[in-house]
């Protein structure tokens, strides 16, 4: 009675090796935002700076700005796109607070989009800034500089 097909041997093998796989990429990511919620020495974690960066300049938005933002973060997918808009507008005010800005300007806009993004994410932002006939060469010796 009990000959398992090899067929359905092969399907239990590749189904396992497929659960596997999903637990181990969702841990990583779980472990990763693990990482930025823990205090460093200030006593405030990676998140907790995050959110204060965006509270302390969410007034100096302008409608023009956060619609730039918003097109600047379009080709991430759906699932990581809050994440990663939350993150580049905490870099971006940031750089605000630096520099004692009023509002958050394009010119700021785009030097906390590079400073927050890895460098295969620059040639979107170049073309994007190409497209919106926005001059990128003030930005150049930001985005050869290594993140």
């Amino acid at each position: 009675m009990g000959e398992m097909s090899t067929g359905f041997s092969l399907f239990i093998v590749g189904w396992t090796i497929v659960l596997v796989s999903l637990m181990a990429i969702g841990g990583y990511f779980m472990f990763r935002k693990f990482l930025k919620s823990m205090p460093k020495q200030d006593g405030k974690s990676d998140l907790d700076w995050q959110d204060h960066y965006i509270d302390q300049t969410r007034a100096l938005w302008t409608d023009e700005g956060l619609t730039l933002l918003n097109e600047l973060v379009d080709p991430v997918p759906q699932l990581f796109r809050d994440v990663a808009r939350r993150s580049i507008a905490a870099k971006i005010g940031q750089i605000a607070l630096e520099e004692k800005a009023t509002t958050i300007t394009t010119d700021l806009i785009v030097k906390g989009y590079i400073v927050a993004t890895p460098k295969r994410d620059h040639k979107w932002l170049i073309a994007h800034l190409k497209s919106k006939e926005i001059d990128y060469t003030p930005y150049e010796k930001y985005l050869n500089a290594e993140g």
